[in-house]
C-alpha cells in the first residue's frame, strides 16, 4: 500500500511563495494544501493567472499541491484543473436565519451548477465538516453528499470537529468511507472551561493543540485509513491556539512551528509504522 503524503495548510503564512516552499521542504512535507484567499501568495481574482505558477514552484522545491482552500466558482475549477490541484477544499457553514435543512439544499445547487466544469476539469469540491454553526460532524456529511460521485464531491473528514462533536474514530470513518477521495485532516483539539467552578454555569471554548492532548488518537485514524485502504494525504492545517495572553484565534506564522514539528515527526512516525 503507498504511503499517504504528508501535506500542510499553508494558511499561518502570507510570505511570497518561494520563501514559503522551501520552508516548508525543509519540514519535510511532502506537500501544501494551498490557501487561495485575500492577502495570500495567489488571490482569487487572479487564480488563473497565479496558481499554475504557484503549484510550479512548489513543485521546484519537491511539494505537491493537492488541494487548495479556496472557492469553487468556475474561473478557480478551471485553474486547478490546469495546474493539477485535484481537491477545493471548503467548510459548509450554516445560515440559521434559512435553518439547517435549507442551507444544506443550497450547498447542494451550488455543487449541481458546477458538476459539469468539475467533471470536464477532473477537479472535486471537497467538503470537511467543522464544529459549531456549521455540517459539523460526519454523519452531517454523508447526509449533505448523498448521491454525489466523490470524484466531484467529496467529503474531507477531520476528526478534531467530530471529537468536539463527540463522533469516535471508527463510527466517524464509516460512516464517510465512500464518501472520502484522497484528503484527510489531522489535527487535535478539546473543549476547555473557560470560567470558574464557582459560575453558575460552565462556559467551554474549543482549543487547538497538539496531537498528545486531543480529543481523539491520531494512530487510531491512521489505523482506520489503512483498513479502508487510504490513498491520498494526510493535511496537517497547523491549527493550534495562541498562547495565554495573546490576541488572536489561532497561532499565525512561523508561531506554529515548534507545535507543528512536534505533529508532523509524530505523523510521519505513525506513516512509516503502519503503511508499507
Amino acid at each position: 500500500m503507498a504511503r499517504p503524503k504528508i501535506t500542510v495548510f499553508t494558511k499561518p503564512w502570507t510570505e511570497p511563495i518561494g520563501p514559503l516552499a522551501d520552508k516548508l521542504a525543509d519540514l519535510s512535507f511532502d506537500g501544501v494544501e494551498l490557501a487561495v484567499r485575500p492577502g495570500y501568495q495567489v488571490e482569487p481574482e487572479n487564480v488563473a493567472r497565479d496558481l499554475p505558477g504557484a503549484v510550479r514552484t512548489l513543485e521546484a522545491a519537491g511539494l505537491a499541491t493537492p488541494s487548495i482552500a479556496s472557492g469553487y466558482d468556475e474561473a478557480t475549477i478551471a485553474a486547478c484543473g490546469e495546474a493539477g490541484v485535484g481537491i477545493i477544499r471548503i467548510c459548509a457553514p450554516i445560515d440559521m436565519g434559512k435553518g439547517y435543512l435549507a442551507s444544506v439544499d443550497a450547498y447542494r445547487r451550488s455543487f449541481d451548477a458546477v458538476l459539469p466544469s468539475l467533471e470536464r476539469h477532473n477537479v472535486a469540491i471537497g467538503v470537511q465538516n467543522h464544529y459549531g454553526t456549521h455540517v459539523g460532524s460526519a454523519v452531517g456529511l454523508l447526509h449533505m453528499l448523498q448521491g454525489y460521485d466523490p470524484r466531484q464531491v467529496c467529503a474531507v473528514l477531520d476528526m478534531a470537529h467530530c471529537a468536539v462533536d463527540g463522533e469516535p474514530v471508527e463510527m466517524a470513518v464509516d460512516i464517510v468511507k465512500d464518501r472520502i477521495n484522497g484528503l484527510v485532516n489531522f489535527k487535535s483539539a478539546f473543549n476547555r472551561r473557560v470560567n470558574g467552578p464557582e459560575e453558575d454555569e460552565a462556559i467551554f471554548r474549543v482549543h487547538w493543540t497538539t496531537h498528545a492532548h486531543g480529543g481523539y488518537s491520531w494512530r487510531a485514524l491512521a489505523e482506520q485509513m489503512k483498513a479502508i485502504s487510504f490513498a491520498g494525504a494526510f493535511c496537517m492545517p497547523a491549527e493550534y491556539t495562541p498562547a495565554a495572553g495573546h490576541e488572536g484565534r489561532q497561532r499565525m506564522g512561523d508561531d506554529v512551528l515548534p507545535l507543528l514539528r512536534q505533529d508532523v515527526a509524530h505523523l510521519r512516525d505513525l506513516v512509516n509504522d503502519l503503511f508499507d
